[in-house]
């Protein structure tokens, strides 16, 4: 008589089924060939969008208004023409404004409108390495418009082909700053109720106005010059000119503008990785 005996099983479990040491550092590359991805699809709005702001403000003040500046002030302003002055504060502008619109609505996009973040963690894709992911697609971006946007500046003879490797630079560090300040933020948001348009009217317009991108900053009166101070694009934008035609920044003020900059990436992507892992576990 023949007695049954059931197979022995072989468990493989999780180690088999998911390569966590490619999920941890292939991950992020994924999330953000998904996000470069839908990006391609409006590429040509993106670039109009992103440069036509920066462009218009070019031709208007830069070059319109700037004549009558460098008109009356023989040296223009800060010992170079208005234009090689507004510039830097122009390239920062610009990489802001790529680099934040993919870390804004496409962040509230992905926990409320298309659930995508809870999609990706669902598989073996973690909050922190999603915050990696959409941190490298708005790279990305930032660098795309910034060097286009250079080049233009180049054309127009706003700044020499020797500068824009640390006019490029600089903006896209604040830019990447900013944009992980912005994405950690709305990982907090749980309704817009209007808070897009409270950030653009609160924020974005002040920091652009009030931060030494037309005048030097100490131009204004000192309870306004704080809004420059917090503000990424007069650290971005006194980086630049001091690297771009010699503008006279102090070391420690140079270590002060490089530490600002990059404590807001870590803290925006700190912060924000881990709102996302506890978010996206509720």
């Amino acid at each position: 008589m023949s007695v049954y005996t059931e197979p022995k099983m072989t468990w493989q479990g999780a180690t088999k089924i998911v390569n966590l040491r490619k999920a941890l550092t292939a991950g992020p590359w994924f999330v953000a060939e998904y996000r470069l991805r839908n990006m391609s699809k409006w590429w040509t709005a993106i670039l109009a969008f992103g440069l036509g702001n920066p462009v218009l403000y070019l031709l208007s003040v830069g070059i319109g208004i700037g004549a009558l500046v460098n008109k009356s002030q023989a040296h223009g302003v800060d010992g170079v023409p208005y234009l090689t002055f507004l510039a830097p504060a122009l390239l920062a502008t610009s990489a802001i404004q790529a680099a934040m619109d993919e870390t804004s609505f496409p962040t509230m996009q992905g926990f409320m409108w298309d659930k995508s973040f809870f999609a990706m963690n669902a598989t073996q894709l973690t909050g922190r390495v999603i915050v990696g992911g959409i941190m490298i697609a708005s790279a990305a971006r930032c660098i795309f418009n910034t060097l286009i946007y250079a080049l233009v500046l180049w054309a127009f003879g706003a700044v020499a082909p020797a500068s824009i490797p640390v006019l490029v630079a600089s903006a896209i560090l604040a830019g990447l700053g900013f944009a992980a300040i912005m994405l950690m933020t709305v990982s907090f948001i749980k309704q817009d109720d209007g808070f897009f348009a409270i950030v653009g009217r609160f924020i974005i317009a002040p920091m652009f106005m009030f931060s030494g991108t037309f005048y030097p900053i100490t131009n204004l009166p000192i309870y306004l010059q704080w809004i420059g101070w917090v503000s990424p694009v007069w650290h971005a934008t006194d980086i630049g000119r001091a690297l771009s035609y010699g503008h006279a920044v102090t070391p420690g003020l140079m270590v002060i503008h490089y530490s600002y900059l990059l404590l807001m990436l870590v803290v925006g992507m700190t912060v924000g990785g881990r709102q996302f892992a506890k978010r996206l576990a509720a």
